[in-house]
């Protein structure tokens, strides 16, 4: 394996987080997970690919749902256990719920709230 794959923190099960940002906006769009293949892979193609903890395989963002990601660039942060990916977000969502961002919900005054719509229903993107 490559030397800078071995820098990265891996946990116990051979993860590392990864947050997805909008290089552009700047805005965090999701976090996921991925392995040692994951990264490999989307260091290789520029495209996000992640790994499914509940489908136990690897995740080609946007395979089923065409919101591909094309990442422009690449940190690890200080501890070297969180990978960051400057992205463009293709089809604008980046959610299983049909929204821009995963992170749509605020807390305000002991509620979450929703903050962003549905831009496209889960069963129109998930046939």
């Amino acid at each position: 394996m490559s030397d800078w794959l071995d820098a990265v923190k891996w946990d116990a099960q051979g993860l590392v987080p990864a947050i997805a940002q909008d290089a552009a906006s700047g805005e965090i769009l999701m976090v996921a997970w991925m392995n040692r293949e994951a990264l490999e892979e989307t260091v290789r193609t520029q495209r996000g690919v992640y790994w499914s903890r509940s489908r136990n395989k690897l995740w080609r963002k946007g395979e089923e749902s065409g919101h591909v990601q094309t990442v422009s660039e690449i940190r690890l942060d200080c501890d070297n256990d969180v990978v960051l990916l400057k992205i463009e977000q293709l089809g604008g969502i980046a959610c299983h719920t049909g929204r821009r961002s995963c992170f749509f919900r605020k807390l305000e005054n002991g509620d979450w709230v929703t903050t962003a719509p549905v831009l496209k229903s889960p069963d129109e993107i998930y046939k």
